[in-house]
């Protein structure tokens, strides 16, 4: 599974004018199961962010993690960190089919909330979202498990 992590002060999704997500600190999660992803690839992955220590401590250094922080996360489906860019027109046929793919990202949210602990917002998969993040930083950081 790939993700792109980005550090917020605040971000939300919205979906036909409506937010469906928000949430304050914390972070934005982009995520996209790959062929051949499976829950254990999702476990991975979603322990590495909880622990992950990319947020400030008291003497502003990177050293504590969103579980350290409290902080919340907005899980983002994003099939296009499959793109495959060799040409000029980025092919996705790495990504996970959208059945397996939207499995994965509903079980990576679960995970992230009852197993990691993590207050979690999302959008919706497959739906054409607005995104709105202010990237606190700027930290933004790709994952790969």
């Amino acid at each position: 599974m790939r993700a792109i992590l980005q550090r917020v002060s605040r971000a939300s999704v919205t979906v036909a004018g409506e937010v469906v997500g928000q949430i304050g600190p914390g972070l934005m999660i982009l995520v996209c199961a790959m062929q051949g992803d499976d829950e254990a690839k999702a476990d991975q992955l979603a322990a590495k962010i909880a622990k992950m220590r990319i947020f400030k401590d008291e003497a502003g250094k990177m050293n504590l993690s969103l579980r350290d922080t409290g902080g919340a996360a907005l899980i983002v489906s994003q099939f296009t960190l499959a793109a495959d860019l060799r040409g000029n027109r980025p092919g996705f046929s790495t990504a996970a089919p959208p059945e397996e793919g939207k499995r994965l990202y509903e079980y990576f949210t679960a995970r992230m909330r009852d197993v990691e602990g993590i207050a979690v917002a999302n959008g919706i998969f497959g739906a054409d979202m607005d995104v709105s993040l202010n990237n606190d930083g700027p930290v933004t950081i790709w994952v790969e498990v």
